[in-house]
């Protein structure tokens, strides 16, 4: 399962990149850029057969994952950096887009936005639990959830949630 991004072979077109997504028969877009390093970018969908024969590749690289979750579908690439995108399918101007997003850029459009801190739906004793490994563990102050600290197997942080479960 790989991403591939290859030259367009469209002279005319103003999108010089092709994009093409291993999701059910092959997604293929035309795209601006080779990665959304500072602004999202504008994807055209075109029919899967408008890839080419040989096509000139640019970027070949491994998928760990892509999953297509509602109005979006989730990029996780096999490198160190910039190995999470996410293409929105969306409206825009009465018309249908189509957007490649990073989490630099989606921070970069809306950068004053906050986390919620209301109490999560339906859990009354949200519990996180945070690696006793953890030196300097988050507090969570701003949440209406218990900190809990116990040895985590993989990550720093978690939720366990399971009706009448405590880790008490």
């Amino acid at each position: 399962m790989e991403l591939l991004i290859a030259v367009n072979p469209d002279p005319d077109s103003r999108l010089p990149y092709l994009l093409r997504i291993p999701l059910a028969a092959g997604m293929v877009f035309r795209t601006s850029g080779t990665w959304p390093r500072t602004t999202a970018l504008y994807c055209y969908p075109v029919p899967a057969d408008e890839w080419p024969d040989d096509p000139d590749i640019v970027v070949r690289v491994r998928l760990r994952s892509c999953v297509r979750r509602g109005a979006a579908i989730d990029l996780v690439l096999d490198r160190g950096r910039e190995n999470r995108s996410q293409l929105v399918f969306t409206t825009a101007r009465g018309r249908d887009a189509v957007f490649w997003q990073s989490p630099r850029t989606r921070k970069q459009a809306r950068p004053g936005i906050r986390t919620p801190t209301a109490r999560a739906a339906g859990i009354p004793d949200l519990q996180i639990i945070a690696d006793s490994h953890e030196q300097y563990p988050y507090r969570f102050a701003a949440q209406q959830a218990a900190v809990v600290r116990r040895a985590l197997s993989c990550g720093d942080y978690g939720l366990v949630y399971q009706r009448g479960w405590s880790p008490r």
